[in-house]
């Protein structure tokens, strides 16, 4: 394992997958609990060419593998904020998804605290940041079937990786580690702050993160706030990605244009 001084390589901590041509803007998504950089390569199809696409990958999972597995949501948005690529910061959305929104949360804070504030902030399936989770999934209680089930019910994860045994043992601690991570965040309602604008886009059937509590992300912002409610549950733009990436095109500017799935 990597001692916690040495740090991973930048280019493994935040992947770059640019466009063709000059890059207007970027976009730089942060993975669900469980997920990893892998899940959302495909989004650069999706993507105009003048957007740069960055995605982090958390520890313990890819060419992270090797690293210690995350305590806390520092340990998920801290490597992520240091490591972005030169020049990316000077246009910057930051979109998370479930639990990835809490990361890009911290994620934006850190680069305000450091001058360089993001554009904005998408906020995607999950619960405004000063708030406890009220669906908590209690991984340390669960064996590693009950896990798997807890998983396959939200959705999200391919379902072959966790029926295979062998891939199972590979991602199960990464999966404990973020929903330790997820089920007890909170931040304090007086730092729970931004200085950009935010979007929330939720599933109209949503368990996790139920449409009528996304308005929430509103008080995290001075600046101005859109909802966007699409039909689905937790993982809702998977079956709507059209109308996902027009919600984003409304943040990133320009014409985005998503094929069907």
């Amino acid at each position: 394992m990597h001692a916690r001084g040495q740090g991973p390589a930048p280019d493994d901590v935040v992947w770059d997958l640019p466009g063709e041509g000059p890059q207007r803007t970027a976009l730089l998504v942060l993975p669900h609990a469980g997920g990893n950089a892998h899940g959302y390569a495909e989004w650069r199809e999706h993507l105009p060419a003048d957007v740069r696409l960055l995605i982090g990958q958390y520890p313990g999972r890819g060419a992270r593998y090797a690293e210690d597995l995350p305590r806390d949501i520092a340990d998920l948005a801290g490597p992520v904020a240091a490591c972005l690529p030169e020049g990316a910061a000077d246009d910057l959305v930051v979109l998370g998804h479930s639990m990835g929104s809490l990361v890009a949360f911290e994620v934006v804070r850190l680069l305000q605290a450091a001058g360089r504030t993001p554009r904005a902030l998408v906020a995607s399936a999950c619960r405004a940041p000063f708030l406890a989770n009220p669906a908590v999934v209690h991984p340390e209680r669960l064996d590693d079937d009950q896990l798997v089930a807890a998983i396959k019910e939200r959705g999200g994860t391919d379902d072959g990786i966790l029926d295979d045994l062998e891939l199972r043992e590979i991602v199960i601690p990464s999966i404990r580690a973020d929903f330790a991570i997820d089920d007890v965040y909170r931040c304090a309602a007086a730092e729970a702050r931004v200085d950009c604008p935010v979007t929330v886009i939720g599933g109209d059937a949503d368990p996790v993160a139920p449409a009528a509590s996304l308005g929430h992300w509103a008080d995290v912002t001075d600046h101005a706030f859109t909802r966007h409610v699409l039909p689905g549950g937790h993982f809702y733009y998977q079956d709507q990605l059209p109308e996902f990436f027009a919600v984003l095109s409304t943040v990133l500017g320009g014409h985005v244009t998503a094929t069907a799935a």
